[in-house]
């Protein structure tokens, strides 16, 4: 009991995340009035542990959550789930140059302004995760393939800070990743055997997320 006590913040956020991330998989929108209780969970943890850029990565978090339960709110199928399309060819130049030039001034930032020690990796992290979650909002299938990447690269950066409950939230993470795409490919499939233009139409893609 004394541990659980002690170690509060990691098991809730490992719980809330798990079943944050298995929801989405089954593409349900509870995903994200869960997701934002466990953006609230990991912006105590990561700011005890000087993780400064994950801490405010949770606050846009929890402001696309809040978007991304909308957005899906207003394109659900038959069975109240969301509508799964694929990502705009022409998204992915702008995605990238997001991430590159976000991880790059948040790199400056956490050099300049924090005691950080992982500024590179946290930097990195933290724009890679808000272009996953932007993709995500719009429902874009490939968003488990940026997701299953920057879990991989989040493992070994809790693990290094010493969280290893999170570390391992994290591998589940990717699992669950793997469980979601499977899902949506199967989703996207049905949508196009029932109504093949509608699975065809995607967003249009923004200059950056």
């Amino acid at each position: 009991m004394g541990w659980l006590i002690e170690n509060w913040s990691e098991v809730l956020g490992f719980v809330t995340g798990a079943l944050c991330v298995l929801l989405a998989a089954r593409r349900n929108i509870w995903t994200f009035p869960i997701g934002i209780a466990n953006n609230v969970v990991f912006f105590v943890l990561f700011a005890e542990h000087a993780l400064y850029a994950d801490a405010g990565l949770q606050v846009v978090y929890l402001v696309l959550g809040v978007m991304g339960w909308v957005g899906w709110a207003r394109h659900r199928a038959d069975d109240h789930r969301a509508l799964v399309v694929r990502t705009p060819r022409r998204a992915w130049l702008p995605l990238l140059v997001a991430a590159v030039a976000g991880a790059a001034l948040l790199t400056w930032v956490l050099t300049a302004f924090t005691d950080s020690t992982t500024q590179v990796a946290d930097a990195s992290t933290t724009t890679v995760s808000l272009v996953a979650q932007y993709m995500l909002n719009r429902r874009w299938i490939e968003n488990w393939f940026v997701w299953i990447a920057v879990d991989v690269a989040y493992i070994g950066l809790y693990l290094v800070k010493g969280l290893w409950i999170t570390g391992a939230l994290y591998l589940l993470f990717i699992a669950l990743c793997v469980t979601g795409f499977v899902g949506w490919r199967r989703a996207r499939r049905l949508q196009q055997a029932v109504d093949p233009q509608e699975a065809r139409v995607a967003q249009p893609a923004p200059a950056a997320p």
